[in-house]
């Protein structure tokens, strides 16, 4: 079945007007949306996903030295990755001597997944 539909002419809109008004506008304040991507990209990593799963799995704190065996990785890497976590505030560290420890802060995905939920 064949439609005809009238054809109008191309007209160019002026500079700077919109084409049409958004249907949906961000609940997300932008500062909102910084943290959260902050977290978001922190856990863009595997390793960085299962350092989180290991460390919440674990009650208290959790030295690299015993981190490092469960990676085919070097311990400044591992370290690195954990750097990266502590940055975006996914987790916290505690240094006692030579070694650090570490833990997950209990609120630091709680917004992302109410978000996400």
């Amino acid at each position: 079945m064949d439609v005809d539909l009238p054809l109008a002419p191309k007209v160019k809109r002026p500079a700077g007007e919109p084409c049409c008004e958004p249907v949906v506008y961000p609940d997300v304040a932008r500062e909102q949306a910084v943290r959260m991507s902050l977290v978001a990209k922190a856990l863009a990593d595997p390793v960085r996903v299962q350092l989180v799963d290991v460390l919440r799995k674990h009650a208290g704190k959790v030295c690299v030295c015993e981190l490092v065996p469960l990676f085919d990785l070097s311990q400044p890497t591992v370290s690195h990755h954990l750097k990266v976590l502590r940055e975006a505030g996914v987790v916290g560290s505690e240094r006692q001597g030579l070694w650090a420890y570490y833990f997950v802060i209990p609120d630091a995905l709680a917004e992302l997944s109410v978000w996400l939920s």
